[in-house]
């Protein structure tokens, strides 16, 4: 954490919740988690909050009691509306997104055409009013432009990490270029930036600053909550009986995942199990091959579709994450790992080593030997001789202190 100017709350905050409408009915990934958190923060906030969404055919203006009700369906407190007509007609939109559209077209106070955005937000918002934008969803030049239409709106953008622009060779063919340009809109309009480590702060402000002055930023590490295991939910078969390690996050080249394949390789069929949990990326075909060519005996198993608590049991249990990234902006699972006692073998890079201190082991991402020497080495262990204790991770409580004091 940084040392930060404190400001008077606004009138308003008005949270785009974009990205969690259109991954509603799906595994939350971080940056959705993220979106969730600052919901169920401003939820909890004297300060009237607002929600702002892009659909297919325009913008949704939602107001607290809109926001509570999308929240209790989003969480399972209430079922979602069938699809109407509307979301029906959108073609390539999962079912969950469909019906997530519907509801917050139901709950919404006001609707409006994408020309009609900034009279729409002027009409309903108060002077003063705080933009957060949390998911990288709906940074648009027309969305900004019209919050700025609102007197005294303050616009604040949560910057996970700028990975597309540092590593352009691990992204969707197109995508390197639309993010760039999203980041240069937040330069150009956000009043504040909002880092998740000083790593990515650094990494952020050095990409901006080729483009022109940089905005004003603060750090605020993710908060966690104590992980729930639900040892209940695992399927019978998918908990190994032996000694197994576990892996976590998108099947992508960012990943990494071919070094583990590499290890796994060479250690042969007496290897411990390797459990790839995630679902499958993009840019990634030689892995994907690969793991469509294991046997059904193979000790790699790949998986994906899980529950949180079902993913947080197998975590739990396994004698170790492995994290071996070529870049990462916080790193999640293995804060998670780690407050379930579970070791973290990770990459040798700034962010984890800010974030996980010295309860983690770091290794360079292109070190094969010394990854396969240490997992091979801790295989052999006794699995409570390397548990983890008294990690302290970072809570929301915190991030919000910094956060809402400043936004």
């Amino acid at each position: 954490m940084e040392e930060r100017q404190e400001t008077a709350p606004p009138q308003a905050r008005l949270l785009d919740f974009t990205r969690l409408m259109r991954r509603a009915g799906r595994v939350f990934t971080g940056v959705d988690r993220v979106e969730l958190a600052y919901l169920e923060a401003l939820l909890a906030e004297p300060v009237p909050v607002w929600g702002l969404a892009r659909t297919p055919v325009g913008y949704v203006l939602l107001n607290s009691d809109g926001l509570v009700a999308f929240h209790k369906r989003l969480t399972g407190s209430l079922p979602w509306s069938s699809p109407d007509l509307l979301s029906r007609l959108q073609r390539g939109a999962s079912d969950g997104m469909r019906r997530a559209q519907t509801d917050a077209r139901k709950l919404s106070v006001a609707r409006c055409t994408p020309n009609g955005l900034a009279r729409m937000l002027c009409r309903n918002l108060p002077c003063g009013t705080a933009y957060l934008n949390t998911g990288h969803s709906n940074l648009s030049t027309r969305v900004l432009k019209a919050v700025r239409s609102v007197q005294d709106a303050r616009i604040a953008v949560f910057v996970h990490d700028v990975i597309p622009l540092e590593y352009p060779q691990y992204q969707r063919v197109g995508t390197v270029e639309m993010f760039e340009q999203k980041m240069r809109r937040v330069r150009e309009y956000a009043d504040l930036i909002i880092y998740n480590s000083q790593d990515t702060k650094e990494r952020c402000a050095a990409a901006m600053a080729r483009w022109g002055a940089v905005p004003q930023g603060i750090v605020a590490h993710l908060g966690t909550i104590p992980p729930v295991v639900d040892r209940a939910s695992l399927p019978a078969g998918l908990l190994p009986d032996t000694t197994y390690f576990i892996t976590v996050g998108t099947i992508e080249p960012r990943k990494n995942h071919a070094l583990l394949l590499d290890i796994w390789d060479r250690l042969g069929p007496d290897a411990p199990t390797l459990l790839i949990c995630g679902g499958r990326g993009w840019n990634n075909e030689a892995v994907f091959a690969r793991l469509d060519a294991l046997g059904e005996d193979a000790p790699v198993r790949e998986i994906s579709g899980l529950s949180d608590g079902t993913l947080m049991a197998l975590i739990e249990g396994a004698q170790a994450l492995l994290f071996p990234s070529h870049a990462e902006g916080f790193g999640l699972p293995a804060v998670e790992a780690l407050q379930l006692g579970t070791p973290v073998l990770c990459s040798n890079m700034a962010t984890f080593r800010e974030i996980l201190a010295n309860n983690a082991v770091y290794i360079d991402d292109s070190a094969d030997q010394i990854w396969e020497d240490t997992i091979v080495n801790w295989s052999k262990q006794a699995r409570d001789t390397l548990r983890v204790r008294d990690f302290e991770a970072p809570t929301w409580a915190e991030h919000f202190k910094v956060v809402l004091s400043t936004t």
